[in-house]
């Protein structure tokens, strides 16, 4: 398989809304190797399709930590369909905007249909890391950032130094 490049900010694919996964099949499957060792490597612990370039509803998702096991999951076409009224605060980091970590404010809990890599439906009730997570990548999916859930301010002083980075990094 491939560790795939990643889209970083402030590249206009992030803000695009990804497409239903129709079907299961061995590209969606290589995808989500793929993605599996374009996580790892980052290093992260979680994964939209869209961050590598592919503008479909797939996550892939691993909250285990140091020399625990792994334990990875996928999401394909996440749908968040209850959420807490209480809300939680995390820090949080993505993978398309390296090294910015600001602390955001989500629900708490939420509930979440999907398929698994199989094809199976499923749900799953989520609090703490995975409920943030999760939110976190079914907002990639949407065209959504983290950043997008901070201050103004602080959020246009991220996508600057993003885009003077880039044009550096063009030039």
């Amino acid at each position: 398989m491939a560790i795939r490049p990643l889209v970083i900010l402030p590249d206009a694919q992030l803000r695009q809304v990804s497409e239903p996964v129709q079907k299961i099949d061995a590209d969606i499957k290589r995808l989500i190797e793929e993605m599996f060792e374009t996580m790892y490597d980052a290093p992260g612990i979680g994964l939209a399709a869209i961050q590598v370039g592919v503008p479909k509803r797939v996550v892939t998702m691993d909250l285990s930590r140091g020399e625990e096991e792994r334990a990875p999951r996928v999401f394909i076409n996440p749908e968040i369909v209850e959420s807490s009224e209480e809300l939680s605060s995390y820090e949080e980091g993505c993978l398309s905007i390296p090294e910015i970590h600001e602390d955001v404010e989500r629900p708490a809990r939420v509930r979440v249909k999907y398929l698994d890599e199989k094809g199976a439906a499923q749900e799953i009730e989520a609090d703490g890391l995975l409920a943030t997570c999760l939110q976190h990548e079914i907002d990639h999916l949407n065209g959504v950032l983290f950043i997008d859930h901070i201050s103004k301010l602080k959020r246009d002083r991220i996508v600057k130094k993003f885009v003077k980075a880039a044009k550096r990094a063009a030039s």
